[in-house]
């Protein structure tokens, strides 16, 4: 018994020290563009969507979006070069002068820290008895996650070097749950292509939450990011915003908005307080 609780233990002092492997070196070319985000701020939601978007004759799937939207972290240098150019690749890294066309996703961050705890359920880091409250905490710090730093300084590292030039688009993960297709059609514009109208709803209908949930049914044991993974614990979850109402204490709001408030408000996130403070008591509505 002893012996496995410091097993257990074990675990959980990993995903406080959470390693990603780093491959800052691969070969970039001009023609390139990244699908960059802090972890679990729906990256790969848009993977599919860009994909999708991109690849008219082929719908992304679990068991191709690697040869299609190749995750960097997942595949030899010399893979990736090999790959048809202009490729689009999925990143992690905060700022990085050698990317030149980046596409950035941002969610907020007390929806991020929720995936991410269940994420490292997921993984087996850690037990369904672990409190979240204990893991926010340990999240924000920027050892979480080794080079990307914390949530604020990977965010910070791009808005405040690239916002606003030209091959740099910010993507709310927020807006694109809100319209997706209005979102895609500033991606067609970055990538150079006219943002048909058919071409957007075909990216938007074989992206959706519905058929990912479906192909992680069939697929999820085999793609690369989740084969060694719980497979009860499914990685495409509820696809929403604002899930961190009901499950994340008030102690772990008032840790992220305390840390990240200015940043938050920037990107148009509410903080608790103004939200409430919108809410009229009953009687004053009635």
């Amino acid at each position: 018994m002893i012996r496995r609780g410091l097993k257990h233990l074990s675990r959980v002092a990993d995903v406080f020290s959470r390693r990603l492997r780093v491959e800052r070196d691969i070969t970039i070319f001009p023609d390139d563009t990244f699908l960059t985000s802090y972890p679990r701020s729906g990256n790969t939601w848009v993977r599919f969507l860009v994909g999708n978007l991109v690849y008219q004759r082929e719908a992304v799937t679990f068991l191709n979006v690697e040869r299609l939207v190749p995750d960097m972290y997942k595949h030899s240098d010399r893979t990736l070069r090999n790959l048809p150019r202009p490729r689009i690749l999925k990143s992690h890294e905060c700022f990085d002068p050698l990317y030149k066309r980046i596409i950035y996703i941002v969610r907020d961050p007390r929806d991020v820290a929720v995936s991410n705890y269940h994420w490292e359920m997921k993984q087996r880091s850690m037990g369904e008895a672990y409190p979240i409250e204990k893991f926010v905490p340990r999240w924000m710090e920027p050892v979480y996650w080794a080079r990307l730093g914390s949530w604020g300084e990977h965010v910070t590292s791009w808005l405040s070097t690239r916002q606003g030039q030209e091959n740099f688009l910010l993507l709310r993960y927020e807006d694109l749950l809100v319209d997706p297709e209005h979102e895609l059609a500033k991606v067609a514009r970055l990538l150079s292509f006219e943002p048909v109208p058919e071409r957007l709803a075909r990216a938007a209908e074989m992206s959706s939450a519905d058929r990912m949930r479906k192909l992680e049914k069939e697929q999820g044991g085999k793609w690369v990011q989740t084969r060694g993974t719980r497979q009860d614990k499914p990685f495409v979850r509820k696809a929403g915003s604002g899930g961190w109402r009901t499950v994340l204490p008030e102690e772990s709001v008032v840790l992220i908005e305390n840390a990240w408030a200015p940043i938050m408000k920037t990107l148009g996130y509410a903080l608790s307080a103004e939200v409430e403070s919108h809410v009229l008591p009953v009687a004053a509505r009635e």
